[in-house]
């Protein structure tokens, strides 16, 4: 069956492969960072501050990556990831006493580049694969993607988790290093031509889109990925460490569940987008939107009022996963489909930006608000910034003609 697959579809299949490889290190990492480090006494906002650099430099390679994606090709921008990947976890591999503030947010600063890097890479495949107006098909294959790599992130959160349970901080680091080296040597010798390299040279200026539709899907989904991330990054870890006195094993295992579950939901979102005969249009954001925002409000309100404890706090956000994955879903088909075919890096590593820019904020607002103020207000600070990517989407055009 491989033997009949074009040379474009091997290409994105090893892209791919390696994507899903990397996606569980970048998951473990993140969950061993965030337990380990509120193991030495690291406070919410400290934690937070850990993932600064990470985010911040997510942000600038989504911008110039695209670029570098359009001009040099999406198998050189994949393995200049890996190979970042490589070096970020060999520096957290020293003695825990060389692992200052400054240092792991220097390794993490490398950890983001390469993860941006990695993720431009692998979306903008999928745009060349596609032929011109097959949507439903190139909305199943997003999904398909957006969800697996979820699904393997959740995996992470659970290897993080039972890594630092079984090995040390530093094991650890070693062990997923190693993998990783010898999936980067597989792809330097698999992937020697070029993938996505643009037909028409790109301009360094052509960075920043001229559309009007990605610059408004980028800034609601900057909102969307802020409203999740403000107290699932940090907040809802420590939250769930300190309330319920869960150890490293249990948090990492229920937050691995939960995006496993929520990596599912993506994959099977074009089914329950398109139900009786409606295809995805970009208006369906707004609908998506509001009915996520309810959610956080309705546990900050049980929180508040101790109501259901922690039945409240667990069933909801179960609900919000399953929310969030139909709206991420959909916004992940919308930028492939508006974005353009030739240099389609461009505008998805400019998407990307605005998802890093998101990320970033919530990152640095959940361990601000919850040191200051708790969970709760994590809860409702989500859920205004939810409402305020619904009010953006409304400026999506309405048409399915449009895309």
């Amino acid at each position: 069956m491989a033997t009949s697959l074009s040379q474009d579809v091997k290409k994105y299949l090893i892209v791919t492969g390696n994507y899903w490889t990397f996606t569980l290190t970048d998951g473990a990492l993140r969950m061993l960072v965030v337990l380990f480090f509120h193991q030495l006494g690291y406070s919410p906002l400290e934690v937070a501050m850990l993932f600064l650099f990470y985010e911040i430099f997510g942000v600038f390679t989504n911008l110039f990556g695209g670029y570098l994606g359009a001009k040099l090709g999406l198998n050189k921008t994949m393995n200049i990831g890996l190979g970042l990947q490589i070096i970020a976890l060999a520096m957290l591999a020293m003695p825990t006493t060389y692992l200052g503030m400054a240092y792991v947010m220097a390794a993490q600063a490398l950890s983001g580049i390469a993860k941006d890097l990695n993720k431009m890479s692998a979306k903008s495949s999928i745009k060349m694969l596609v032929a011109q107006g097959q949507e439903g098909t190139l909305f199943k294959w997003v999904a398909i993607l957006t969800g697996s790599k979820n699904a393997l992130k959740g995996v992470g959160f659970f290897l993080g988790g039972l890594l630092l349970s079984m090995f040390s901080f530093q094991g650890a680091m070693v062990i997923m290093a190693s993998v990783l080296f010898l999936v980067w040597l597989f792809s330097i010798f698999s992937l020697k031509q070029d993938l996505g390299k643009a037909k028409n040279k790109p301009k360094f200026r052509e960075i920043f889109s001229k559309s009007q539709s990605i610059n408004v899907l980028s800034a609601a989904r900057l909102f969307l990925f802020g409203a999740r991330d403000v107290w699932f990054v940090v907040a809802l870890p420590v939250f769930l460490s300190q309330a319920f006195n869960w150890d490293h094993y249990y948090v990492g295992g229920f937050l691995a569940l939960w995006v496993i579950g929520y990596g599912a939901v993506q994959s099977f979102a074009p089914k329950i987008i398109n139900r009786n005969g409606h295809q995805a249009q970009p208006s369906d954001a707004v609908f998506w939107a509001s009915s996520l925002a309810i959610v956080p409000m309705l546990i900050a309100l049980c929180l508040y009022l101790k109501i259901a404890m922690p039945h409240a706090l667990l069933i909801g956000l179960l609900i919000f996963g399953v929310l969030f994955a139909i709206n991420s879903s959909l916004h992940s088909y919308l930028i492939v489909s508006l974005a353009d075919k030739d240099g389609v890096s461009l505008d998805v590593g400019f998407y990307y930006m605005a998802n890093a820019m998101g990320r970033l904020l919530g990152t640095v607002l959940s361990g601000w608000v919850f040191q200051a103020h708790g969970l709760t207000a994590c809860l409702i600070v989500s859920s205004i910034f939810i409402v305020i990517a619904a009010i953006i989407s409304k400026a999506l055009p309405t048409a399915r003609s449009c895309l």
